[in-house]
Protein backbone atom coordinates (compact mmCIF):
# COMPACT_ATOMS: atom_id res chain seq x y z
CA UNK A 1 0.00 0.00 0.00
CA UNK A 2 1.37 3.40 -0.91
CA UNK A 3 1.66 5.80 2.00
CA UNK A 4 -0.19 8.37 -0.07
CA UNK A 5 -3.13 6.09 -0.73
CA UNK A 6 -5.43 5.40 2.18
CA UNK A 7 -8.55 3.30 2.27
CA UNK A 8 -11.78 5.01 3.31
CA UNK A 9 -11.65 3.90 6.94
CA UNK A 10 -8.07 5.10 7.34
CA UNK A 11 -9.09 8.48 5.93
CA UNK A 12 -11.97 8.70 8.41
CA UNK A 13 -9.63 7.98 11.31
CA UNK A 14 -6.95 10.45 10.20
CA UNK A 15 -9.43 13.27 9.64
CA UNK A 16 -11.76 12.63 12.57
CA UNK A 17 -12.90 15.77 14.35
CA UNK A 18 -12.51 16.77 17.99
CA UNK A 19 -13.84 14.67 20.83
CA UNK A 20 -13.37 10.99 21.67
CA UNK A 21 -12.38 8.70 18.79
CA UNK A 22 -11.92 4.93 18.97
CA UNK A 23 -10.10 3.20 16.12
CA UNK A 24 -10.42 -0.59 16.15
CA UNK A 25 -7.36 -1.62 14.21
CA UNK A 26 -7.04 -5.23 13.13
CA UNK A 27 -3.56 -6.73 12.66
CA UNK A 28 -1.62 -5.37 9.70
CA UNK A 29 -4.20 -2.64 9.10
CA UNK A 30 -1.78 0.31 9.15
CA UNK A 31 -2.49 1.73 12.60
CA UNK A 32 0.98 3.27 12.99
CA UNK A 33 0.51 4.95 9.63
CA UNK A 34 -2.86 6.30 10.76
CA UNK A 35 -1.48 7.68 14.04
CA UNK A 36 1.49 9.45 12.43
CA UNK A 37 -0.65 10.96 9.66
CA UNK A 38 -3.30 11.91 12.22
CA UNK A 39 -0.69 13.91 14.15
CA UNK A 40 0.48 15.62 10.96
CA UNK A 41 -3.13 16.39 9.99
CA UNK A 42 -3.78 17.99 13.39
CA UNK A 43 -0.70 20.19 12.97
CA UNK A 44 -1.11 21.13 9.30
CA UNK A 45 -4.88 21.22 8.84
CA UNK A 46 -6.18 21.99 12.34
CA UNK A 47 -3.24 24.29 13.18
CA UNK A 48 -2.71 22.60 16.55
CA UNK A 49 0.66 23.50 18.04
CA UNK A 50 2.83 20.33 18.17
CA UNK A 51 3.63 20.89 21.87
CA UNK A 52 -0.06 20.33 22.68
CA UNK A 53 -0.06 16.79 21.21
CA UNK A 54 0.75 13.67 23.25
CA UNK A 55 1.27 10.25 21.64
CA UNK A 56 1.38 7.31 24.05
CA UNK A 57 2.64 3.79 23.32
CA UNK A 58 3.15 0.81 25.61
CA UNK A 59 6.84 0.14 25.00
CA UNK A 60 9.85 2.41 24.69
CA UNK A 61 10.80 0.75 21.39
CA UNK A 62 7.35 1.51 19.97
CA UNK A 63 7.58 5.14 21.10
CA UNK A 64 11.01 5.54 19.47
CA UNK A 65 9.77 3.95 16.24
CA UNK A 66 6.60 6.06 16.20
CA UNK A 67 8.63 9.23 16.66
CA UNK A 68 11.14 8.16 13.98
CA UNK A 69 8.39 7.57 11.45
CA UNK A 70 6.74 10.89 12.24
CA UNK A 71 10.02 12.78 11.84
CA UNK A 72 10.68 10.99 8.53
CA UNK A 73 7.18 11.87 7.39
CA UNK A 74 7.78 15.54 8.10
CA UNK A 75 11.41 15.64 6.99
CA UNK A 76 12.62 17.09 10.31
CA UNK A 77 15.12 16.03 12.95
CA UNK A 78 13.13 17.06 16.03
CA UNK A 79 9.57 17.79 17.06
CA UNK A 80 7.75 19.40 20.03
CA UNK A 81 5.20 16.55 19.87
CA UNK A 82 5.54 14.37 22.99
CA UNK A 83 6.07 10.68 22.21
CA UNK A 84 6.39 8.34 25.17
CA UNK A 85 5.22 5.36 27.14
CA UNK A 86 2.62 5.68 29.85
CA UNK A 87 5.31 5.30 32.50
CA UNK A 88 7.62 7.90 30.95
CA UNK A 89 4.82 10.46 30.59
CA UNK A 90 3.51 9.92 34.11
CA UNK A 91 7.04 10.06 35.53
CA UNK A 92 7.54 13.38 33.74
CA UNK A 93 4.50 14.70 35.61
CA UNK A 94 5.86 13.42 38.93
CA UNK A 95 9.31 14.83 38.19
CA UNK A 96 7.90 18.32 37.73
CA UNK A 97 5.82 18.08 40.92
CA UNK A 98 8.13 16.19 43.29
CA UNK A 99 11.53 16.59 41.60
CA UNK A 100 12.08 12.87 41.25
CA UNK A 101 15.03 11.75 39.15
CA UNK A 102 15.58 8.56 37.15
CA UNK A 103 18.03 7.22 39.74
CA UNK A 104 15.16 6.87 42.20
CA UNK A 105 13.37 4.27 40.08
CA UNK A 106 14.33 0.87 41.45
CA UNK A 107 16.02 -1.51 39.02
CA UNK A 108 14.50 -4.93 38.47
CA UNK A 109 17.38 -6.86 40.03
CA UNK A 110 17.38 -4.59 43.08
CA UNK A 111 13.64 -5.09 43.35
CA UNK A 112 14.16 -8.86 43.42
CA UNK A 113 16.78 -8.44 46.13
CA UNK A 114 14.36 -6.41 48.24
CA UNK A 115 11.71 -9.12 47.99
CA UNK A 116 14.31 -11.81 48.71
CA UNK A 117 15.36 -9.99 51.89
CA UNK A 118 11.71 -9.71 52.93
CA UNK A 119 11.32 -13.47 52.49
CA UNK A 120 14.49 -14.24 54.42
CA UNK A 121 13.46 -12.00 57.33
CA UNK A 122 10.18 -13.92 57.56
CA UNK A 123 12.01 -17.30 57.31
CA UNK A 124 9.67 -18.30 54.54
CA UNK A 125 10.65 -21.47 52.69
CA UNK A 126 9.60 -22.25 49.14
CA UNK A 127 10.41 -24.88 46.53
CA UNK A 128 11.57 -22.53 43.78
CA UNK A 129 12.81 -19.19 45.10
CA UNK A 130 13.18 -17.63 41.65
CA UNK A 131 9.64 -18.52 40.62
CA UNK A 132 8.26 -17.48 44.01
CA UNK A 133 9.91 -14.05 43.88
CA UNK A 134 8.72 -13.51 40.30
CA UNK A 135 5.18 -14.43 41.35
CA UNK A 136 5.21 -12.14 44.40
CA UNK A 137 6.54 -9.21 42.35
CA UNK A 138 3.80 -9.81 39.79
CA UNK A 139 1.14 -9.76 42.52
CA UNK A 140 2.57 -6.57 44.03
CA UNK A 141 2.33 -4.94 40.58
CA UNK A 142 -1.21 -6.21 40.11
CA UNK A 143 -2.26 -4.94 43.54
CA UNK A 144 -0.92 -1.46 42.79
CA UNK A 145 -2.05 -1.36 39.16
CA UNK A 146 -5.62 -2.21 40.11
CA UNK A 147 -5.45 0.07 43.17
CA UNK A 148 -6.78 -2.77 45.32
CA UNK A 149 -6.95 -2.88 49.09
CA UNK A 150 -4.33 -5.14 50.65
CA UNK A 151 -6.94 -6.28 53.13
CA UNK A 152 -8.98 -8.00 50.42
CA UNK A 153 -6.15 -9.30 48.22
CA UNK A 154 -5.65 -13.07 47.93
CA UNK A 155 -2.20 -14.34 46.96
CA UNK A 156 -1.63 -17.43 44.83
CA UNK A 157 1.89 -17.96 46.18
CA UNK A 158 1.58 -17.81 49.96
CA UNK A 159 -0.95 -17.12 52.71
CA UNK A 160 -2.68 -13.75 52.58
CA UNK A 161 -1.15 -12.86 55.94
CA UNK A 162 2.35 -13.66 54.70
CA UNK A 163 1.83 -11.71 51.48
CA UNK A 164 0.66 -8.68 53.48
CA UNK A 165 3.85 -8.83 55.57
CA UNK A 166 6.04 -9.11 52.47
CA UNK A 167 4.22 -6.23 50.80
CA UNK A 168 4.47 -3.92 53.80
CA UNK A 169 8.15 -4.67 54.38
CA UNK A 170 8.89 -4.20 50.68
CA UNK A 171 7.16 -0.81 50.72
CA UNK A 172 9.01 0.19 53.90
CA UNK A 173 12.38 -0.67 52.35
CA UNK A 174 11.53 1.36 49.23
CA UNK A 175 10.58 4.47 51.20
CA UNK A 176 13.58 4.20 53.54
CA UNK A 177 15.90 4.16 50.54
CA UNK A 178 14.02 6.95 48.77
CA UNK A 179 13.04 4.71 45.85
CA UNK A 180 9.90 4.06 43.84
CA UNK A 181 9.02 1.22 41.49
CA UNK A 182 7.26 1.44 38.12
CA UNK A 183 3.89 0.77 39.70
CA UNK A 184 4.40 3.64 42.17
CA UNK A 185 4.83 5.95 39.18
CA UNK A 186 1.24 5.19 38.17
CA UNK A 187 -0.25 5.28 41.66
CA UNK A 188 1.57 8.45 42.76
CA UNK A 189 0.71 10.25 39.52
CA UNK A 190 -2.95 9.33 39.91
CA UNK A 191 -3.03 10.52 43.51
CA UNK A 192 -1.23 13.76 42.58
CA UNK A 193 -3.70 14.67 39.83
CA UNK A 194 -6.68 13.81 42.02
CA UNK A 195 -5.46 15.90 44.96
CA UNK A 196 -4.03 18.85 43.03
CA UNK A 197 -6.56 20.30 40.55
CA UNK A 198 -4.13 23.13 39.76
CA UNK A 199 -1.46 20.67 38.60
CA UNK A 200 -4.06 18.68 36.69
CA UNK A 201 -5.27 21.83 34.92
CA UNK A 202 -1.70 22.67 33.89
CA UNK A 203 -1.18 19.28 32.22
CA UNK A 204 -4.64 19.37 30.67
CA UNK A 205 -3.68 22.64 29.03
CA UNK A 206 -0.36 21.15 27.93
CA UNK A 207 -1.78 17.97 26.37
CA UNK A 208 -4.87 19.08 24.47
CA UNK A 209 -4.84 16.12 22.07
CA UNK A 210 -3.98 12.65 23.37
CA UNK A 211 -3.44 9.66 21.08
CA UNK A 212 -2.95 6.18 22.56
CA UNK A 213 -1.67 3.11 20.71
CA UNK A 214 -2.37 -0.50 21.83
CA UNK A 215 -5.25 0.74 23.95
CA UNK A 216 -6.43 -2.83 24.61
CA UNK A 217 -3.45 -3.29 26.98
CA UNK A 218 -4.27 -0.39 29.33
CA UNK A 219 -4.96 -1.11 33.00
CA UNK A 220 -7.25 0.48 35.53
CA UNK A 221 -4.96 3.13 37.03
CA UNK A 222 -3.46 4.08 33.66
CA UNK A 223 -6.92 4.66 32.21
CA UNK A 224 -7.90 6.67 35.27
CA UNK A 225 -4.98 9.05 34.72
CA UNK A 226 -5.60 9.35 30.98
CA UNK A 227 -9.26 10.18 31.58
CA UNK A 228 -8.27 12.97 33.96
CA UNK A 229 -5.77 14.43 31.48
CA UNK A 230 -8.37 14.37 28.68
CA UNK A 231 -11.33 15.44 30.81
CA UNK A 232 -11.29 19.16 29.97
CA UNK A 233 -11.30 18.89 26.15
CA UNK A 234 -12.12 15.20 25.65
CA UNK A 235 -9.80 14.93 22.65
CA UNK A 236 -8.91 11.31 23.27
CA UNK A 237 -7.93 9.26 20.21
CA UNK A 238 -7.48 5.57 21.13
CA UNK A 239 -6.27 2.84 18.78
CA UNK A 240 -6.32 -0.86 19.56
CA UNK A 241 -7.76 -4.28 18.96
CA UNK A 242 -9.51 -6.14 21.76
CA UNK A 243 -8.74 -9.41 19.95
CA UNK A 244 -5.00 -8.79 20.41
CA UNK A 245 -4.98 -8.31 24.19
CA UNK A 246 -2.58 -10.89 25.66
CA UNK A 247 -1.31 -9.10 28.78
CA UNK A 248 -4.13 -9.72 31.25
CA UNK A 249 -1.60 -11.47 33.52
CA UNK A 250 0.23 -8.12 33.76
CA UNK A 251 -2.93 -6.18 34.61
CA UNK A 252 -4.14 -5.28 31.10
CA UNK A 253 -7.91 -4.82 30.94
CA UNK A 254 -9.35 -5.25 27.41
CA UNK A 255 -12.80 -4.67 28.90
CA UNK A 256 -11.80 -1.02 29.31
CA UNK A 257 -11.78 -0.74 25.54
CA UNK A 258 -15.01 -2.71 25.32
CA UNK A 259 -16.59 -0.26 27.77
CA UNK A 260 -15.10 2.88 26.24
CA UNK A 261 -18.42 3.77 24.62
CA UNK A 262 -20.10 3.82 28.04
CA UNK A 263 -17.62 6.41 29.28
CA UNK A 264 -17.85 8.38 26.02
CA UNK A 265 -21.33 7.86 24.51
CA UNK A 266 -20.55 10.30 21.69
CA UNK A 267 -17.41 8.44 20.62
CA UNK A 268 -16.66 8.35 16.89
CA UNK A 269 -15.81 4.75 15.96
CA UNK A 270 -13.74 3.57 13.01
CA UNK A 271 -12.83 -0.02 12.10
CA UNK A 272 -9.63 -0.69 10.15
CA UNK A 273 -10.51 -4.08 8.73
CA UNK A 274 -8.15 -4.48 5.77
CA UNK A 275 -5.05 -6.55 6.55
CA UNK A 276 -2.10 -5.52 4.35
CA UNK A 277 0.26 -8.11 5.85
CA UNK A 278 -1.29 -11.57 5.55
CA UNK A 279 -2.90 -13.71 2.89
CA UNK A 280 -6.64 -14.28 2.68
CA UNK A 281 -6.28 -17.82 4.07
CA UNK A 282 -4.50 -16.61 7.20
CA UNK A 283 -6.97 -13.78 7.79
CA UNK A 284 -9.93 -16.11 7.31
CA UNK A 285 -8.45 -18.75 9.61
CA UNK A 286 -7.76 -16.17 12.30
CA UNK A 287 -11.24 -14.72 11.96
CA UNK A 288 -12.90 -18.13 12.30
CA UNK A 289 -10.96 -18.77 15.49
CA UNK A 290 -11.41 -15.33 17.05
CA UNK A 291 -15.17 -15.36 16.45
CA UNK A 292 -15.46 -18.11 19.10
CA UNK A 293 -14.96 -15.30 21.62
CA UNK A 294 -18.29 -13.56 22.08
CA UNK A 295 -17.01 -10.73 24.34
CA UNK A 296 -15.48 -8.65 21.58
CA UNK A 297 -16.22 -5.98 19.02
CA UNK A 298 -17.55 -7.54 15.81
CA UNK A 299 -15.22 -6.84 12.89
CA UNK A 300 -15.17 -7.76 9.23
CA UNK A 301 -11.54 -8.52 8.38
CA UNK A 302 -10.27 -8.99 4.85
CA UNK A 303 -6.91 -9.41 3.17
CA UNK A 304 -5.42 -6.92 0.72
CA UNK A 305 -2.94 -9.50 -0.60
CA UNK A 306 -5.51 -12.04 -1.82
CA UNK A 307 -5.15 -15.81 -1.70
CA UNK A 308 -1.74 -17.42 -1.26
CA UNK A 309 -0.76 -20.79 0.21
CA UNK A 310 -3.45 -22.62 2.23
CA UNK A 311 -3.04 -23.23 5.95
CA UNK A 312 -2.01 -26.80 6.79
CA UNK A 313 -2.98 -28.18 10.16
CA UNK A 314 -1.63 -31.41 11.65
CA UNK A 315 -1.67 -33.11 15.03
CA UNK A 316 0.92 -35.47 16.49
CA UNK A 317 1.08 -38.05 19.24
CA UNK A 318 4.27 -36.61 20.69
CA UNK A 319 6.68 -33.71 20.47
CA UNK A 320 9.23 -36.13 19.01
CA UNK A 321 6.96 -36.95 16.05
CA UNK A 322 6.21 -33.27 15.58
CA UNK A 323 9.90 -32.32 15.44
CA UNK A 324 10.58 -35.02 12.83
CA UNK A 325 7.75 -33.72 10.64
CA UNK A 326 8.89 -30.09 10.92
CA UNK A 327 12.45 -31.05 9.98
CA UNK A 328 11.10 -32.98 6.98
CA UNK A 329 9.04 -29.98 5.82
CA UNK A 330 12.07 -27.69 6.13
CA UNK A 331 14.15 -30.04 3.96
CA UNK A 332 11.28 -30.30 1.47
CA UNK A 333 10.87 -26.51 1.21
CA UNK A 334 14.62 -26.04 0.88
CA UNK A 335 14.79 -28.66 -1.89
CA UNK A 336 12.09 -26.74 -3.74
CA UNK A 337 14.19 -23.59 -3.75
CA UNK A 338 13.17 -21.78 -0.58
CA UNK A 339 16.17 -20.40 1.32
CA UNK A 340 16.57 -21.50 4.94
CA UNK A 341 16.72 -17.86 6.06
CA UNK A 342 13.24 -17.34 4.57
CA UNK A 343 11.69 -19.94 6.90
CA UNK A 344 10.64 -19.53 10.53
CA UNK A 345 9.38 -21.90 13.21
CA UNK A 346 7.29 -20.28 15.92
CA UNK A 347 6.73 -21.91 19.32
CA UNK A 348 4.29 -21.11 22.09
CA UNK A 349 6.83 -21.51 24.92
CA UNK A 350 10.61 -21.27 25.16
CA UNK A 351 10.98 -24.89 26.28
CA UNK A 352 9.30 -26.45 23.24
CA UNK A 353 12.14 -26.17 20.65
CA UNK A 354 14.48 -28.65 22.41
CA UNK A 355 13.48 -31.69 20.37
CA UNK A 356 13.42 -29.80 17.08
CA UNK A 357 16.90 -28.42 17.75
CA UNK A 358 18.17 -31.98 18.17
CA UNK A 359 16.54 -33.04 14.86
CA UNK A 360 17.96 -30.05 12.95
CA UNK A 361 21.45 -30.70 14.30
CA UNK A 362 21.19 -34.42 13.42
CA UNK A 363 20.27 -33.52 9.84
CA UNK A 364 22.87 -30.73 9.59
CA UNK A 365 20.23 -28.04 8.93
CA UNK A 366 21.52 -24.55 9.76
CA UNK A 367 19.36 -22.42 12.05
CA UNK A 368 19.48 -19.46 14.43
CA UNK A 369 17.57 -18.88 17.67
CA UNK A 370 15.84 -15.64 18.58
CA UNK A 371 15.52 -16.63 22.25
CA UNK A 372 17.79 -18.52 24.60
CA UNK A 373 16.48 -21.97 25.51
CA UNK A 374 16.19 -22.25 29.31
CA UNK A 375 18.90 -24.40 30.85
CA UNK A 376 17.24 -27.38 32.55
CA UNK A 377 20.00 -27.33 35.15
CA UNK A 378 18.63 -23.96 36.31
CA UNK A 379 15.30 -25.56 37.25
CA UNK A 380 14.80 -25.71 41.03
CA UNK A 381 14.64 -29.52 41.01
CA UNK A 382 17.98 -29.78 39.22
CA UNK A 383 19.52 -27.12 41.47
CA UNK A 384 18.38 -29.00 44.58
CA UNK A 385 19.78 -32.30 43.30
CA UNK A 386 23.10 -30.61 42.56
CA UNK A 387 23.12 -29.05 46.04
CA UNK A 388 22.56 -32.46 47.65
CA UNK A 389 25.43 -33.91 45.61
CA UNK A 390 27.71 -31.04 46.62
CA UNK A 391 26.85 -31.60 50.29
CA UNK A 392 27.46 -35.33 49.87
CA UNK A 393 30.82 -34.47 48.32
CA UNK A 394 31.89 -32.56 51.43
CA UNK A 395 30.84 -28.98 50.73
CA UNK A 396 29.45 -27.51 53.97
CA UNK A 397 28.63 -23.97 52.92
CA UNK A 398 25.61 -22.48 54.66
CA UNK A 399 24.16 -21.34 51.32
CA UNK A 400 23.79 -24.96 50.17
CA UNK A 401 22.24 -26.01 53.48
CA UNK A 402 19.71 -23.16 53.30
CA UNK A 403 18.75 -24.29 49.81
CA UNK A 404 17.74 -27.83 50.76
CA UNK A 405 17.40 -27.98 54.54
CA UNK A 406 13.59 -27.95 54.34
CA UNK A 407 13.15 -29.82 51.08
CA UNK A 408 11.46 -31.97 52.23
CA UNK A 409 10.29 -30.21 55.39
CA UNK A 410 12.67 -30.84 58.33
CA UNK A 411 11.69 -27.88 60.54
CA UNK A 412 15.14 -26.30 60.57
CA UNK A 413 15.32 -22.50 60.91
CA UNK A 414 17.98 -20.21 59.50
CA UNK A 415 19.00 -19.08 63.00
CA UNK A 416 20.36 -22.57 63.65
CA UNK A 417 23.19 -21.92 61.19
CA UNK A 418 25.08 -18.76 62.31
CA UNK A 419 28.40 -19.60 60.66
CA UNK A 420 29.32 -19.54 56.94
CA UNK A 421 30.36 -23.22 57.22
CA UNK A 422 27.97 -25.74 58.79
CA UNK A 423 29.33 -28.20 61.37
CA UNK A 424 26.95 -31.19 61.29
CA UNK A 425 28.67 -32.71 64.34
CA UNK A 426 27.90 -29.61 66.36
CA UNK A 427 24.37 -29.59 64.94
CA UNK A 428 23.82 -33.12 66.23
CA UNK A 429 24.86 -32.08 69.70
CA UNK A 430 22.60 -29.02 69.68
CA UNK A 431 19.56 -31.01 68.54
CA UNK A 432 20.13 -34.14 70.65
CA UNK A 433 17.38 -33.21 73.08
CA UNK A 434 14.96 -32.42 70.27
CA UNK A 435 14.29 -35.70 68.47
CA UNK A 436 12.00 -34.06 65.90
CA UNK A 437 15.09 -32.21 64.64
CA UNK A 438 17.88 -34.67 65.55
CA UNK A 439 16.44 -37.39 63.32
CA UNK A 440 16.73 -35.10 60.28
CA UNK A 441 20.38 -34.04 60.70
CA UNK A 442 21.69 -36.98 58.66
CA UNK A 443 18.67 -37.51 56.41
Amino acid sequence: MSKKQFNEEQKKAIKAGDGPVMVMAGPGSGKTLVITYRVRWLIQQRKIHPSHILVITFTRAAAVEMKRRFLALNGTESTPVTFGTLHSVFFMILRHAYHYHAGQIIQEETRRQYVRKCIESLELEMEDEKEFITGIIGEISYLKGEMLSLEYFHSNYCSDEMFAKIFREYETRLRQDGLIDFDDILVFCCELLEKRPDILAMWQDKFRYILIDEFQDINKVQYRIVKMLAEKRRNLFVVGDDDQSIYRFRGARPEIMLGFEKDYPDVYKVVLGINYRCSAQIVEGARNLIEKNHKRFPKDLESYRGKKEPIQFETFDSGFDESIKIAEKIREFHKNGIALEDMAVIFRTRNQPRQLIARLMEQNISFTMQDVIPNMFQHWIARDLIAYMQLAGGDRSRKLVFQVMNRPKRYFSRQMFPDPQVDFGMLRQETFGRPWLYQYVDS
